[in-house]
Parts: structure tokens; sequence; C-alpha cells
């Protein structure tokens, strides 16, 4: 089972408990985790802009099989090798202008505010 603790109440504030059930991986930026569900769901929490929340996404954050995070961001592969980012649009979220190279992706890496895809 997952368990938080720490000084940052954001990221700490689990809300939703049972959604942390058979978790594979975690993931953390700056601000905010991401864990990895055995199904390949992907449960958020923490900062918002951060990436604690993934609503916008959500419905895409199926079949994940990796996650990278930057700063305030994140980055999954689906395992159609498809791309689905949240967080933080200034800081690595926006994918717009790479969007059609986003396919067939192996592995995701990250620094401070940038992705790179395989």
């Amino acid at each position: 089972s997952v368990v938080c603790w720490g000084s940052d109440l954001e990221a700490t504030n689990v809300q939703d408990l049972k959604e942390l059930r058979s978790v594979k991986c975690l993931y953390s930026n700056l601000r905010s985790f991401a864990a990895l569900r055995h199904d390949g769901r992907v449960v958020t929490w923490g900062c918002d802009i951060a990436g604690g929340n993934s609503d916008d996404v959500q419905d895409e954050l199926c079949d994940v099989c990796d996650i990278a995070a930057v700063d305030l961001a994140f980055a999954a592969i689906r395992s159609d090798g498809s791309v689905v980012t949240w967080g933080n649009p200034k800081l690595g979220s926006n994918i717009s202008a790479v969007k059609s190279q986003l396919f067939d992706v192996q592995q995701i890496c990250g620094t401070a505010s940038s992705f790179a895809a395989l």
C-alpha cells in the first residue's frame, strides 16, 4: 500500500486511498506524485498545477507502461507508444509542437522542465 509523509501538505494529502490499490510503481516531481497501477491506470495527487490533478487527461491514462517526471509535469508512455502529458504546460506538459512525432515511443526522460523521447 502507498503511505505518504512529510511537510508538503498538498503532496501528502491522498484523497482517495482505494484508488491506490495494486500500485506497481511510484513517480514524483517537486510537488506531486503519480502511481502506476498494475492495470495500467494512473492515479495522481499533490499540487494541481504540478501534475497532482490529471482530470483533463484521465481518460487517456490507461494502458500506461511507464511515466517520466520533470519539476512540475509528467509524461506517460502508453502500450501503443503514444504519449500523454499533464501538469504545468509552461514547464513540460505542452506537447502541441511535437505531438505528431510522438508515436512508437519507447522511453522518456526529463530535465527540470523539458522531456526527451526515444
